[in-house]
């Protein structure tokens, strides 16, 4: 019943005004420009919760339009607070221009890169579809071999990514683990709910028995449950590990209790113009986050 009622939502919201989505959007969006994002941070760094800071936009079509994202983190990089590693940085390479010229998408990442290392601030490439995981992969490699605090993402339900992590081990990465958000053939992804679990489950337990740092990031109650039971059970330092959730999902009583509990926790805090097709591609990629915004346009209280 609720992949069917998320489903027509869906279907419903490209007809709605435009301003309608933005009364929705606005609740996981921190805002259109770094000052918007940055009272975001402050406001969830007041909390005790640390931050990591994506700029919305990806899949550019013309490579030109990379100098914009690229001086956009420029000065977001200039003006973050990164003391105590509260604060980092995400980006995704299709901005870059990976899908046009990988040699200029390269030479992108090298210039955020460069003040990201000269401000001790911790860089993740985030993982898109699976077109594009294979090079993502190569960008971590290379990025982590000229500074150390390069991160990247892995997603469970890829058939792949157990390999994925092995073959990374010997860095000691620190790798955000996510369920997948792109819809994804069933030749290789795995479609079964219980089995993502299972799979998320497995790839977080390789990073702590191994020397990687494993981000936790879900909103699934069940498997938050599980992961913090292996922790407390298995005496895991609290420095090798972290949860890490999206802005404005609603499990926030979770979230705090997370860190009452002495967990870190780590919110996405997205930022941009545009924030229209960036909501718009997460609810057609993955009609479940509709259940969110059902959730929250009718106020049901947060777990």
């Amino acid at each position: 019943m609720a992949k069917w009622l998320n489903n027509v939502l869906v279907k419903t919201v490209p007809f709605a005004p435009k301003f309608v989505v933005g009364l929705v959007a606005k609740k996981y969006v921190s805002g259109e420009t770094v000052d918007d994002a940055l009272r975001v941070i402050n406001d969830l760094n007041r909390q005790s919760f640390n931050t990591t800071v994506d700029i919305l936009g990806e899949h550019i079509q013309y490579l030109d339009e990379t100098e914009l994202y690229v001086n956009m983190y420029a000065e977001l990089i200039s003006r973050i607070n990164p003391i105590k590693n509260s604060n980092t940085i995400s980006l995704k390479l299709s901005m870059l221009g990976i899908e046009l010229d990988r040699d200029k998408a390269w030479q992108n990442f090298e210039t955020i890169l460069k003040p990201a290392k000269q401000n001790r601030l911790s860089l993740c490439i985030d993982m898109e579809d699976s077109s594009l995981t294979d090079i993502t992969l190569e960008f971590f490699k290379k990025g982590k071999s000229l500074y150390q605090d390069v991160t990247t993402v892995l997603q469970a339900y890829l058939f792949r990514s157990h390999d994925d992590l092995e073959s990374i081990l010997p860095l000691r990465p620190n790798v955000r683990i996510c369920k997948g958000i792109y819809k994804e053939s069933p030749k290789i992804a795995y479609q079964d709910p219980d089995r993502i679990r299972e799979k998320f489950f497995s790839l977080v337990k390789i990073l702590l028995k191994s020397d990687g740092f494993a981000a936790i990031a879900t909103h699934d109650l069940e498997l938050i449950s599980v992961c913090e039971e292996y922790i407390k059970t298995n005496n895991i330092p609290a420095e090798r590990y972290e949860f890490q959730a999206l802005y404005g999902v609603p499990i926030q009583n979770t979230l705090k209790r997370l860190v009452e509990d002495g967990h870190t926790v780590r919110i996405y805090v997205p930022y941009g113009k545009d924030w229209y097709p960036y909501s718009m591609r997460r609810l057609k990629e993955n009609p479940d986050i509709a259940g969110y915004i059902f959730k929250d346009f009718f106020r049901i209280k947060s777990r």
